[in-house]
């Protein structure tokens, strides 16, 4: 349980975050455009950080299906930040990992045309920390 909160207090800290501040509303996950394809909601992030329950959180491939594209920062009425926490979470399971999940050599054969240039900034931004 010590190391739990100890992950915890260090996402936390990379983050800036103050979950608590969280009323549990839901607007965060209600503006996320990758809503389909979590399986833990923004809200959902915040409220297990919260909590201590980052075990799950760092096994989930929602880490990864986030697009940072902060509209649940810009719908947040508390100013959570929830795309910070899932970042903070994302760089804590990369570097238990010992590696990144994505290199960069592998990105060009991800790309087409109907690809955001966005996307393909963010993703080399995630997944290069």
């Amino acid at each position: 349980m010590e190391n739990q909160n100890n992950v915890r207090n260090e996402i936390i800290r990379r983050s800036g975050v103050n979950p608590r501040k969280c009323m549990k509303c839901g607007k965060c996950s209600g503006t996320c455009p990758a809503y389909d394809e979590m399986e833990y909601h923004p809200h959902q992030f915040v409220s297990m950080v919260e909590s201590g329950d980052i075990e799950p959180l760092l096994n989930s491939k929602s880490i990864y299906r986030c697009l940072t594209c902060f509209a649940c920062v810009d719908r947040c009425p508390r100013g959570v930040e929830p795309a910070k926490l899932i970042e903070a979470v994302r760089l804590t399971a990369v570097r238990k990992q010992g590696e990144n999940h994505l290199k960069a050599d592998d990105i060009p054969a991800l790309l087409d045309d109907d690809l955001p240039q966005q996307a393909i900034v963010s993703a080399f931004r995630k997944y290069t920390k």
